[in-house]
């Protein structure tokens, strides 16, 4: 059995090094058009930035060591140009000397990855992205001959924009970040995406959202708004598309999202064909739909469902979840599943719960809050997707969330998991388990609630907000409209509320839900504002919509 593979790093190296293992009599060859096979392109932004100082680091494995340690024919600056799909063999050039040969295969593993779009062209300022250990040479060199004072402009921030950002502030660059949509980080609903800005805005980064590059000449770059910002160095960060050009060109199907089009065992149209990482089809896990998801978790799983097909042991790939994560100068970003956005985009119907939890017990020295949502189907009360925005302890409860998700857990059964707890750790209801009680509160009816971008509607159809924290939260900063009535005196004065619909509404959502509750069993008509004034505040931000008043009390 003689297996081709079309690309290295995560997905190709990830199928060969698992076929060795399972078959020690194939003859196993990988093709890299580039000079390095195995290396940590996620690692990339961060060898920039000085957080990893050692280049060799990145450098996963060489043809040299894949080769003594697997038996593998790796040959780099080798590119596959073309796959004749009849005589079950590919032509391959040389990239050096241009020299091509052809090769036979039993067995062809398609594993090129995803390409950029169309580069911008720099007339005379260096572009590059951030995807190969080139790309960081040259980045690093350009900022070396530059010394203090450096300019650089990135282009998109998605993921990889938002890691070349902090790294070149890391080195004393100015950077300015400039994106096509309103917020960075699309991914994530807008109030989520507000910390994110604020971020970015603290640590001197000049942002320029609803931007695009027009032009590129003489050391500046011209957006689509007339203005020119003056540049040492552009990142383009505008994100991936699968290359598929190798695929298309040989007749292989290719879906309506731009990817190959695999079944769950990884097989193209052709069942000779195999294709893994970036490039491929994944089936969405929310609607079973097609859908491109670019993570190197999944190209190195799916690079292992290849290899063990072939092997004759296959054993189907699970739907993508899409979980992500990315820091930002100390902040943690956070998401698995779908958005709210992209919910209503749908047209599916969907419940949200914010909650603004301790990473662990208030009590113990560190702890620091996050944002956290979840996006529930009303009917089911399946798990949708998350977001959650914070510092330490982001990590664990995406983690947690995704492998419920997984599981098949309802939102109300977050709450019931037994989760780890010491005082430095969590809490004794951790925060996954807070998000699963307000989730059990809103399917039992136990409490209702409305939605921060809902509030002016609800106030315009005659409801009357309450802020039910202290006199004193209320002095510092209130939502507008809203009149003063602190939980502790609810009982006592609740004669003194008006007529109609009630909205309540704390600092996070927590005392909301006690007054909520405590006036229901009054008999009154009310909702609890979800995640309180700090998700109003942030969506506010996040919109540009006016933001809250400092009052002069206005009580009840």
């Amino acid at each position: 059995m003689r297996t081709l593979i079309i690309g290295g790093v995560a997905g190709g190296m990830s199928a060969a090094t698992r076929l060795r293992r399972l078959d020690e009599s194939a003859e196993i060859v990988v093709f890299e058009r580039g000079p390095y096979v195995s290396f940590a392109n996620c690692g990339l932004p961060y060898y920039v930035g000085g957080i990893i100082e050692d280049r060799n680091s990145l450098l996963l494995q060489t043809p040299t060591s894949l080769a003594a340690r697997f038996r593998l024919d790796v040959r780099v600056n080798e590119e596959v140009i073309r796959i004749d799909r009849g005589a079950k063999t590919v032509l391959v050039s040389n990239v050096l000397d241009g020299t091509s040969t052809a090769e036979s295969y039993d067995v062809l593993i398609l594993a090129a990855g995803a390409t950029t779009g169309p580069a911008l062209s720099g007339h005379g300022v260096p572009v590059r992205t951030l995807r190969t250990v080139d790309d960081v040479d040259a980045i690093t060199s350009v900022l070396d001959d530059l010394g203090t004072g450096a300019r650089a402009v990135v282009v998109g921030a998605g993921f990889i924009g938002l890691e070349a950002v902090e790294n070149l502030v890391a080195r004393g660059v100015h950077v300015t970040l400039v994106q096509r949509g309103p917020l960075p980080l699309s991914p994530l609903d807008p109030e989520m995406a507000s910390p994110v800005l604020e971020a970015l805005l603290d640590h001197g980064v000049d942002v320029r959202v609803n931007s695009t590059v027009a032009d590129v000449r003489a050391g500046q770059v011209q957006l689509d708004d007339g203005s020119v910002i003056k540049t040492d160095l552009i990142i383009e960060a505008r994100g991936v598309r699968p290359d598929t050009n190798l695929a298309r060109s040989a007749g292989v199907t290719v879906g309506a999202t731009g990817g190959i089009t695999v079944d769950e065992y990884q097989r193209t149209s052709d069942p000779s064909i195999y294709a893994v990482g970036d490039a491929v089809e994944k089936t969405d896990a929310i609607d079973a739909a097609a859908t491109l998801v670019t993570m190197a978790g999944l190209a190195n799983r799916h690079g292992r469902t290849a290899a063990d097909a072939i092997a004759g042991i296959a054993e189907p790939s699970v739907p993508a979840l899409g979980t992500a994560i990315v820091g930002l100068f100390g902040l943690t970003v956070a998401m698995v599943g779908w958005s709210e956005t992209r919910l209503v985009a749908s047209g599916r119907p969907h419940r949200v719960v914010h909650t603004h939890p301790s990473s662990h017990a208030g009590y113990y020295p560190g702890a620091e809050q996050m944002s956290m949502k979840l996006l529930i189907d009303p009917e089911t009360e399946a798990l949708l997707g998350a977001q959650i925005v914070g510092g330490a302890g982001v990590d664990k409860r995406i983690d947690v969330i995704a492998t419920a998700m997984a599981g098949g857990l309802t939102a109300s059964q977050l709450s019931r998991l037994e989760l780890a707890y010491a005082p430095q750790f969590g809490s004794a209801k951790d925060a996954v388990n807070m998000a699963g009680y307000v989730a059990d509160n809103l399917a039992t009816g136990a409490t209702r609630s409305i939605q921060w971008h809902e509030l002016d509607d609800a106030m315009g159809a005659g409801a009357t907000l309450i802020d039910v924290r202290s006199v004193d939260e209320f002095s510092r900063g209130a939502l507008p409209g809203a009149v003063s009535l602190p939980l502790d005196e609810i009982r006592t004065r609740v004669s003194e509320l008006p007529d109609g619909p009630l909205v309540v509404h704390c600092q996070v959502g927590q005392r909301g839900h006690t007054a909520a509750r405590l006036l229901t069993q009054l008999g009154r008509d009310v909702r609890n504002l979800d995640g309180g004034y700090r998700t109003w505040l942030a969506g506010m931000s996040a919109t540009g919509t006016t933001a809250a008043t400092n009052p002069s009390l206005a009580h009840v």
